[in-house]
């Protein structure tokens, strides 16, 4: 069984007035009509992030 591949860039998300730089890693092995997911680091350590999967919203806020 091989492994996935994936190739990683550093990118800047825009969100809302915030810019943050992170690296992300891109792969042709997602499914495809797969979904990416984010990662703990890059993104959830610069953001709070409040879900309501009910009301299909999310809301991010930058850690200060």
């Amino acid at each position: 069984m091989s492994g996935s591949v994936a190739y990683f860039h550093e990118i800047t998300l825009n969100i809302g007035k915030h810019d943050a730089k992170t690296l992300v890693g891109f792969s042709y092995d997602i499914a495809k009509h797969g979904y990416g997911l984010l990662g703990q680091r890059g993104f959830f350590d610069i953001f709070i992030v409040k879900s309501d999967l009910i009301k299909k919203e999310i809301e991010l806020k930058p850690r200060t």
